[in-house]
């Protein structure tokens, strides 16, 4: 994770914030162990209600109700609200089901993972990925996609900063 932490403080310096659901913290745990974290790393939230995700992160109550707050829009959302709520030009976000769910139809675990980049008042660049975990347990879900994220905020940032 050196890679991550010098991209994002080569020139222009970026902030990083992450918002989480199904990852439960892991992803800011991997985040925080980088050295030299606090340089960029502004914090992170995790909101595994639908209330906690409309009150901290701005996310659309109607919209996440109807997909029990898993899809993509819902994972941009949380993105969004995590660079608006830390103040940050980039915001990772995890949402996702770690277990199959009788009641929502889902025969097994998957996820979204978000990443919003502010590069104006009101210009975000987002993207969302899904990830299917088929037979795998909690937590190798939760682990695999917080790893995900982080691939995916690496090679986004590989492939759009530029070269000092």
């Amino acid at each position: 994770m050196s890679q991550l932490k010098e991209l994002l403080l080569r020139a222009p310096r970026l902030s990083l914030a992450v918002a989480e659901s199904l990852t439960a913290g892991r992803l800011q745990a991997r985040v925080g162990a980088i050295p030299g974290a606090s340089h960029f790393f502004q914090g992170g939230i995790t909101t595994y209600s639908l209330e906690q995700k409309v009150r901290h992160l701005g996310v659309d109550r109607a919209a996440a109700a109807a997909v029990n707050s898993v899809s993509a829009a819902i994972a941009e959302q949380m993105a969004r609200g995590a660079c608006a709520l830390f103040q940050t030009n980039l915001a990772l976000a995890t949402t996702g089901y770690a277990e199959l769910s009788v009641e929502w139809n889902v025969p097994q675990p998957f996820a979204w993972w978000a990443l919003a980049h502010r590069r104006g008042p009101e210009d975000f660049f987002i993207q969302s990925t899904c990830i299917d975990c088929p037979n795998q347990e909690r937590i190798a879900v939760q682990d695999a996609v917080a790893d995900a994220a982080l691939a995916g905020l690496v090679k986004y940032l590989r492939e759009h900063r530029p070269s000092v």
